[in-house]
């Protein structure tokens, strides 16, 4: 009796620490190293452009490339041999000038993806977006940020999704709003969100537990949301609707991440616009600011910034057309470093003799995308898919 009564109190006191009680040495603070800025002296990313012996570009995007795919590790296994993506239409709707259609798409032999895709009336085939959710710290939802939820879903699906749009998008869904104006979208949700979510519920704080536990499988999880944009890319290029020659990507905050990585990643993509999230790992994961989260492991490929950097890794999508917006009121991305990653990455562009097809605005705005920057998107992508492909 004396021995339970003793295992208790112990019970007892240890739930009563709180984090005021504190040991007088330590080695990290405000979730960073205390020598976090000797890691970054040290990072000299020896495979960017022009920081290496190669000299002919397309050998270096081929290793640089390369060296990304690594870094993700073990990718998900293809949905057959046959190299296509089955999929099944669960619901329709025909909106104003588009049609509407939630689809259930085999992206790997371990799963499939639930994905809305917007098809305009008409003859087809016609240019195409790849719209990628944001992360947010929301989880509930993912495709359903970029394409107004179809009849087909639960009110609270419906009513969280055209808050979110109010919070994030001015009351605009940029999906439907690209194909109001003659593109097939695609959207998707990635690992973690909507329906692909925990079946105990969206916990922001439970993203990284599993995220740690998935690395235990020789699988990074935000290798595997990028893996999934390739293959959703691929599987829009297959659409009959599609216009193969004509597609791009486009996102805001964690869309914005995953739209220049496609670019990077993905000969498909011939177009990418990227709103809110750009910037250089020596502002990003530095003690010079107040913020306690870096990104997290949504962005986190194993080893890669001992190799390269955010705009070195966009980079590797020189030539192609790229936009870039972001805002000097966006408490998540410090201006020095976003604009030393637009510095980057039009040197790259330069090299190339490329550099008008690098596009990189600093606007007055806060982390968002509001109508503005939506129509800043669509008249890039018109501009780049419609009027003047390449």
């Amino acid at each position: 009796m004396m021995r339970n009564v003793f295992l208790f109190s112990l019970i007892l006191l240890s739930s009563t620490l709180t984090s005021a009680q504190q040991r007088t040495k330590y080695e990290f603070k405000r979730n960073l190293p205390v020598y976090a800025d000797s890691l970054i002296a040290d990072l000299n990313y020896p495979l960017a452009w022009g920081h290496n012996d190669i000299t002919d570009f397309d050998e270096w995007r081929r290793v640089a490339r390369q060296k990304v795919f690594d870094s993700m590790l073990t990718p998900p296994p293809a949905p057959n041999k046959e190299g296509n993506y089955p999929y099944e239409i669960l619901f329709e709707e025909q909106r104003d000038g588009y049609k509407a259609r939630k689809i259930e798409v085999r992206l790997s032999r371990y799963y499939s993806v639930p994905a809305y895709v917007l098809i305009p009336d008409g003859k087809g085939p016609f240019p195409a977006v790849n719209v990628l959710h944001d992360h947010g710290a929301h989880l509930f939802i993912g495709k359903e940020k970029m394409i107004r939820p179809l009849a087909c879903e639960d009110s609270t699906v419906v009513n969280d999704a055209v808050e979110w749009a109010a919070n994030l998008y001015e009351g605009q869904f940029l999906g439907d709003y690209l194909a109001s104006n003659g593109f097939v979208v695609f959207s998707a949700d990635a690992p973690m969100w909507g329906e692909r979510g925990q079946m105990e519920g969206p916990r922001r704080d439970r993203y990284d537990m599993i995220a740690g536990n998935m690395m235990m499988y020789g699988i990074d999880l935000a290798a595997y949301m990028t893996y999934d944009d390739i293959a959703g890319t691929e599987f829009l290029a297959s659409m009959p609707e599609v216009d193969a020659t004509r597609i791009g990507c486009a996102g805001c905050s964690m869309g914005a991440y995953r739209s220049w990585l496609l670019a990077a990643l993905s000969d498909h993509v011939k177009a990418a616009a990227a709103v809110c999230w750009m910037v250089t790992t020596d502002e990003q994961m530095t003690f010079k600011y107040k913020r306690t989260e870096n990104g997290g492991f949504a962005n986190c490929l194993p080893g890669l910034r001992r190799w390269l950097d955010y705009p070195h890794i966009a980079s590797i999508a020189c030539p192609k057309a790229m936009l870039f917006i972001n805002g000097s009121q966006d408490k998540l991305f410090p201006v020095a470093g976003i604009e030393k990653a637009f510095a980057t990455m039009h040197a790259t562009w330069q090299s190339q003799g490329a550099d008008d097809r690098l596009e990189t605005e600093l606007w007055d705005i806060p982390h968002s995308c509001p109508i503005r920057a939506q129509q800043r998107v669509l008249d890039f992508l018109k501009r780049n898919l419609v009027e003047n492909p390449q």
